[in-house]
């Protein structure tokens, strides 16, 4: 059964990007953690595995905020290097031809074209705004805020949810 870890009862240190290494209060040491979301798509702050090479759940993180702040920034990067998903900021082009969806957009990443087959299951609004996107080769994108995009690219978009 593994332990829940409340707050500040570990100290988490970045170990080559997307690992970790963690030492608890009581004196016990774990190195090269990884770190997965258990719900990867509503949970993004909470409820985080720590996983041993052997796929071994060590502890869950109940809630990253709760951690002390140096613990809580690993987690952050590790866990943003882990799920790196390009986030769409502005749709450039849009075209359409039997109904297949060709995208060209902005991200953090850089522009990007993709394919999107079915609208009605590749575009997945969620209840905090964010837009997930899953193109024709189960490559995933995000909008943070749909609320925030330029009026074209909501234009764009908007229709499509």
């Amino acid at each position: 059964m593994p332990r829940y870890i409340e707050g500040s009862e570990v100290r988490l240190t970045e170990n080559d990007k997307i690992f970790v290494d963690a030492e608890f209060y009581t004196g016990e040491k774990f190195t090269e953690l990884e770190l997965h979301r258990m719900f990867p798509i509503t949970g993004l702050t909470k409820y985080v595995a720590l996983m041993d090479s052997e796929g071994n759940e060590i502890a869950v993180i109940r809630d990253i905020n709760d951690l002390m702040p140096e613990s809580k920034a690993v987690v952050e990067n590790c866990l943003r290097e882990y799920y790196m998903i390009p986030r769409i900021t502005k749709f450039i082009k849009m075209s359409e031809k039997f109904k297949i969806w060709m995208w060209t957009a902005e991200t953090d990443k850089g522009i990007c074209t993709f394919e999107i087959r079915n609208h009605l299951t590749a575009i997945k609004p969620l209840y905090d705004g964010r837009v997930l996107i899953k193109d024709a080769n189960d490559n995933r994108y995000e909008i943070p805020d749909v609320n925030i995009l330029d009026k074209k690219s909501k234009k764009m978009i908007l229709p499509k949810l």
